[in-house]
């Protein structure tokens, strides 16, 4: 019998290791870090900085010997010789949606139908995933998770990476609609007959009416008067003509874009961005006179065309910069859910690429945070926003010395523990290493 309670309480307790952290509590006591470089988000660089925030916000983010007050009631942290970065923004995301691709009860990121306005990725999200907290290791700590599917796939949200639940997890709800633009249609096969061409076709241009309608049923329903009964999928939409969400459009070619970008406009569409965007570089400055601002996905990809430059994907960040295009960089693509932990190195590409440094770390934290509207408390360390960073004994960009060693939401110090961390402890501990 104590044999038998032994190996159940040391199953227990292994089971028990391998979970997703609990939540860290709130912030108790004022906190001084000292000493580390500070990279503010903004394109500035604080070398021997001092960071403060009490209540999960900065009261100090700056030089060292600008900070005057008493350190005896701070709770200090010597970071000397480490990096310090605002938490990164994964945008356009099947995180917390979707766990193991391959199985099919894992995936909640799609609803059925083409046409799906007030979906909402919010409810779906799940903070027990097991993926959260490989991601939280890697300095991400806020995601925007997105449905998927159909024309309109419904609304993001914005959430912090550490939560009880959606509730806990929300900072901004329903930031945006996501509408996939209608692929042009092409004679892609020499040998397809015209019919078939045009039926493909005449698909599309009733796909089209069909968003118009909705589109334009929409935009007269808000001139309804007060008290009617409600229509959730046209209440849905009233965003996207006052400004208060941002209509996502995802195209990756350059005649799609246009096509797209205008169609949004025409409707009455206020804030527009481009997800994908991948002939963006055809279009510069057709989206800097509209000011379209742009998500550009995942720049560890191939050419489109055998005639494009073999790196074309990985300096179109350095040409949207150039051309004063907004952007900010996603992890969409295959496996993109796992393996969205990679959007540090996704940032340090495109720093090898014609960015600078200071300029990739924007593109994964301050942009982005402007793009979602929630850049008054999150995206840079200034004083007054959230207390959301990460230390890092190296450059966070670079895979060889990215190494986060304390991470903090809001103030609050969370676990960097993982499924991966417990297992690597094991079977380290196992063959001595």
């Amino acid at each position: 019998m104590r044999f038998f309670l032994s190996a159940t309480f040391a199953l227990t307790t292994c089971a028990a290791l391998a979970q997703v952290p609990t939540p860290a509590p709130g912030q108790v006591k004022p906190m001084l870090i000292t000493g580390a470089t500070l990279h503010v988000g903004n394109g500035t660089v604080v070398p021997n900085a001092a960071v403060a925030f009490d209540k999960g916000r900065l009261t100090y983010a700056g030089p060292a010997a600008g900070f005057t007050q008493d350190k005896g009631g701070y709770e200090t942290i010597d970071a000397t010789g480490q990096q310090l970065y605002p938490g990164l923004i994964l945008p356009n995301t099947t995180l917390g949606l979707t766990e193991v691709e391959s199985i099919r009860a894992t995936v909640d990121e799609e609803e059925v139908g083409t046409l799906n306005p007030n979906v909402r990725a919010l409810i779906a999200y799940n903070t027990d995933s097991d993926i959260l907290p490989t991601v939280r290791t890697n300095g991400v700590l806020l995601a925007q998770p997105t449905p998927r599917g159909g024309l309109l796939a419904g609304q993001s949200s914005v959430v912090q990476l550490d939560a009880w639940n959606w509730q806990d997890a929300v900072v901004r709800a329903d930031d945006g609609q996501h509408l996939t633009w209608p692929a042009m249609v092409f004679r892609n096969n020499p040998n397809e007959e015209a019919a078939a061409l045009e039926k493909r076709q005449k698909a599309r241009e009733a796909q089209l009416r069909d968003l118009e309608q909705l589109l334009g049923e929409a935009s007269a329903y808000r001139q309804l008067p007060a008290g009617r009964r409600e229509n959730l999928r046209l209440s849905s939409l009233a965003g996207i003509f006052d400004g208060s969400k941002t209509l996502y459009l995802h195209a990756d070619y350059g005649k799609e874009i246009i096509e797209a970008v205008r169609f949004a406009k025409r409707m009455g569409a206020q804030k527009v961005a481009v997800v994908g965007a991948r002939d963006a570089w055809m279009v510069l400055d057709f989206l800097k006179q509209n000011d379209v601002s742009v998500v550009v996905s995942r720049i560890h990809a191939l050419p489109r065309r055998d005639a494009d430059d073999y790196d074309q994907p990985y300096k179109l960040p350095a040409q949207l910069q150039a051309a004063g295009v907004r952007f900010c960089l996603d992890y969409q693509g295959s496996m993109e859910t796992a393996g969205s932990r990679n959007l540090a190195f996704i940032a340090g590409t495109a720093a090898s690429f014609g960015l600078t440094k200071e300029q990739a770390l924007t593109a994964v934290t301050l942009t982005p945070a402007q793009m979602m509207g929630i850049d008054k408390d999150y995206g840079s360390l200034e004083a007054g926003k959230s207390a959301t960073f990460v230390l890092s004994q190296g450059d966070l960009l670079d895979m060889r010395t990215n190494a986060v060693t304390r991470a903090f939401i809001d103030g609050r110090s969370i676990s960097l523990d993982s499924k991966q961390t417990y297992l690597a402890k094991k079977f380290r501990s196992k063959y001595g290493l």
